[in-house]
């Protein structure tokens, strides 16, 4: 079982809840150390005293807030220590406000908040079910390593959940951010918002997330067992995005969704191309080992492409993974290829492969 990071309890009104804190997310980043080049030595990073070049004890390190050109205002570690809020003791719910009132925006990391003890679960459940019935939010201060936070308290599924959230100041105003933000004098057709919106219902998907991963990270392990391996690697740059032209833009947005209707009819998934996406590699090809000879006609590459799909057709591609699937797809020229999942590649790319045969 996970530690919890802090435990204190949750206050609102007179009531008063035993509770204990959870870390509710993890990041799967790979993570890789640096090293010189040519060889295994790691590099490290140390504390230098710029002027001199030698290196500072940490004891010795104080920080300086610049009020001028090489001018600082010096504060000690113990000067903050002194002012900070310390480690609260109570998550004192101020009020509760409509969750639909909150603007995604302010949310940043989130927490489990569980009980602290088997005899405290009857309160937190009836404080659990209240939330949930009344679709609210606690709202509450809360101090936790040296950091004061502006908290909301929510319930889900039988859990309290508490997320830090951003304060007002620190949100940007995104008309200062955006230089080219439309001012609502844009002039559209009735039909092309009608469509517009005929297009987002065709596209409608129910939410789950375990249909989305983070592919990059699936490639970078592969990358990493290909190169151990001494497998060659090669990696393919998909063509650039053009944007809609806007003379055209009925016709995209009709041509958008047929497309949408045909690939429904076809049984593809109605699932955002762009979580499934595999991402692309700048610089076209790449190869741990040989450089793959260049200079190809037209003719060639297209007999090429027939001989790569017949062959690979062929193969068990029951044992190949989503991004191997969708790189045959691409050099396919598959449609909806980014729209579809593992299995329905799979079966695309069967589907592709007998057609080559057939035409050989």
């Amino acid at each position: 079982m996970a530690r919890p990071v802090w435990t204190g309890v949750l206050t609102f009104g007179l009531v008063t809840v035993p509770v204990a804190l959870y870390t509710a997310t993890e990041s799967h980043t790979v993570r890789f150390h640096q090293l010189e080049r040519g060889t295994s030595d790691r590099v490290r990073n140390r504390r230098v005293n710029e002027r001199t070049g030698e290196e500072v004890a940490f004891t010795d390190i104080v920080k300086g807030y610049e009020v001028g050109d090489g001018e600082y205002v010096v504060v000690d570690p113990e000067e903050l220590e002194q002012i900070s809020p310390g480690r609260s003791r109570t998550i004192d719910v101020s009020g509760f406000v409509d969750l639909a009132a909150i603007d995604p925006i302010y949310f940043d990391k989130t927490y489990y908040l569980g009980p602290k003890g088997r005899e405290y679960g009857k309160i937190y459940a009836l404080l659990t079910r209240a939330l949930e019935r009344s679709n609210r939010a606690g709202l509450a201060m809360f101090s936790m390593r040296g950091k004061e936070y502006l908290t909301a308290v929510r319930a889900e599924k039988g859990l309290l959940e508490l997320h830090t959230m951003h304060f007002a100041d620190e949100v940007r105003d995104p008309h200062r951010e955006i230089d080219d933000l439309p001012d609502g004098k844009e002039k559209f057709s009735g039909a092309e918002l009608r469509t517009a919106e005929q297009l987002i219902d065709t596209l409608a998907v129910d939410w789950d997330p375990d249909e989305y991963r983070d592919t990059f990270e699936e490639q970078v392990r592969t990358l990493i067992e290909d190169k151990q391996a001494g497998r060659e690697t090669v990696l393919s740059e998909g063509p650039p995005a053009e944007a809609t032209n806007v003379v055209d833009l009925m016709d995209v947005l009709r041509r958008s969704l047929d497309d949408a209707r045909g690939a429904e009819k076809a049984g593809a998934p109605k699932s955002p191309a762009a979580a499934r996406r595999t991402p692309k590699a700048a610089g076209g090809k790449k190869s741990t080992s040989a450089a793959a000879p260049g200079g190809e006609s037209g003719a060639g590459a297209a007999k090429e492409k027939k001989r790569v799909g017949s062959s690979k057709a062929a193969e068990d591609l029951s044992k190949l993974t989503k991004p191997e699937l969708y790189k045959r797809a691409t050099e396919l020229d598959i449609p909806h290829r980014s729209t579809m999942n593992r299995d329905e590649l799979q079966a695309a790319v069967e589907r592709a492969g007998h057609g080559l045969r057939a035409v050989s």
